[in-house]
């Protein structure tokens, strides 16, 4: 539960807290508040209650079951204690029909989980509004379905319309219209689970930001600067990622590229390519693309053309913000408040997720612990992303996994080492992306062949 608190100006400012309670639809929270109560001032609080999915901080990862907006002097009337329902939050919005008064709306696919938290006994509210250009829309009427009940109907049915505040005014008052409802189709989504033990494989792509802007390796100021004692910031986050990336892919080679000016296009493009193949028989390989730069990008214009053009593909795309720049134009491209859009064509789903590296360092420096922070706030949306292109592309996951191929070695043969040529990023440029040699040994590495060997 998030407790705000609204200031002189009206605006609801973050107050606290609780502590996250794990699988519990019933919790009692244990921390508690102190608030200065003021009773010739009208002090609002609101409440807002998520269902904690991830680890991230962020509330906008989570899903939002539902607020309520109370004064203080109102509790503090009842005795400090009050119970009072959640209000209704918007789940989904129809398109705009203009100029009828019988309108048809496209059908539309929504979880249960968000529509009503997976309960099917749970109201479910449906708002009719008159359009105004304007923005302030009338109501016309609501109505209240059960999905539990609608599903047991013989569908199409219809719902009174119904406008409460008509309702008070007008006896004679019955309904505003009557919305009918075609047709509803409850069906079972499989789990990202259901797909990895099907044998769904996760390749892993790499792309380096080797501009002259992350100073010169051979320096202790540099991104790039690496000696025994201490690793760059671009390979602790590489290996923070790679490392759980790698359990999922039963070759273990991933593709390197590097980039001198900070263009994204090229390299997203190629990888885009690959990810088309997969898109050929859907639900045997995912591809994962992870970058890590220290800049805004260069060719941003063309990055959002090429990202909504590979939308529709088997395909995510990660970014590491790496440094101290301002990333604040990538939030454009992690499309999770507004889906991202390229003179006026909208992506078909959102593949990105930006992660500053900054936010992770304890003083400095990435811990053990903090490592794991990051790698689950950089994959934390890979799932529901997988999830997505499945379900757009109808693909069910296999009965049963494909069996495991092994190579087959002679008992005394040494695994394939992996070393990291060594890079200069000065002078460097990059036309087109350029596979990079040092991670790709010459023989099919062993099962067990670990990503830290890098």
């Amino acid at each position: 539960v998030v407790v705000y608190q609204q200031n002189t100006n009206g605006t609801f400012i973050e107050f606290g807290r609780t502590e996250v309670i794990w699988d519990n639809l019933n919790p009692n929270f244990i921390k508690s508040f102190n608030m200065n109560y003021v009773f010739e001032e009208l002090q609002i609080i609101r409440f807002e209650v998520y269902d904690i999915d991830s680890h991230s901080t962020k509330l906008s990862k989570q899903d939002f079951l539902g607020r309520l907006d109370i004064s203080l002097g109102e509790i503090m009337s009842r005795g400090g204690s009050i119970e009072k329902p959640l209000t209704f939050i918007a789940v989904h919005k129809t398109e705009v029909i203009k100029r009828t008064l019988n309108p048809v709306w496209n059908g539309f696919q929504i979880s249960s989980r968000l529509l009503c938290n997976g309960n099917y006994s749970r109201d479910v509210k449906v708002e009719c509004y008159d359009w105004d250009s304007d923005g302030g829309h009338d109501l016309i009427g609501e109505f209240f379905f059960v999905v539990k009940e609608v599903s047991q109907l013989r569908l199409p049915a219809s719902f009174e319309c119904i406008n409460p505040y008509k309702k008070l005014k007008k006896k004679k008052y019955k309904n505003s219209g009557q919305i009918i409802m075609i047709g509803m189709e409850i069906m079972e989504q499989a789990s990202y689970m259901d797909y990895i033990r099907s044998g769904l494989q996760l390749e892993l792509d790499i792309g380096i930001d080797f501009t002259a802007s992350n100073g010169d390796p051979k320096r202790p100021s540099s991104l790039h600067y690496t000696c025994p004692n201490q690793e760059s910031a671009y390979l602790k986050a590489l290996l923070a990622v790679g490392k759980v990336c790698q359990e999922y892919d039963s070759d273990k080679r991933f593709p390197a590229y590097g980039f001198g000016p900070t263009n994204f296009a090229p390299i997203i493009q190629q990888v885009a390519e690959s990810a088309a193949g997969h898109h050929r028989t859907p639900g045997k390989c995912y591809s994962i693309l992870l970058m890590l730069t220290d800049g805004i990008i260069s060719d941003f214009a063309v990055t959002k053309k090429v990202i909504v053009e590979a939308s529709h593909l088997p395909l995510s795309i990660i970014i590491v913000g790496i440094g101290n720049a301002d990333f604040t134009a990538m939030d454009e491209l992690d499309g999770d408040d507004n889906r991202l859009s390229y003179q006026g064509r909208q992506a078909v789903r959102d593949i990105v997720q930006f992660v500053p590296f900054s936010q992770f360092l304890k003083r400095g420096s990435l811990t053990p612990l903090s490592a794991v922070s990051l790698a689950r706030a950089v994959l934390a949306e890979i799932p529901d992303q997988i999830l997505s292109y499945m379900r757009a592309n109808k693909v069910k996951p296999d009965p049963l996994p494909p069996a495991y191929q092994e190579h087959a070695y002679p008992p005394n043969y040494a695994a394939p080492s992996y070393t990291a040529t060594n890079y200069t990023a000065t002078n460097y440029t990059a036309k087109t992306p350029a596979t990079a040699s040092a991670i790709s040994p010459s023989k099919p590495p062993l099962k067990g062949s670990k990503f830290s060997d890098l």
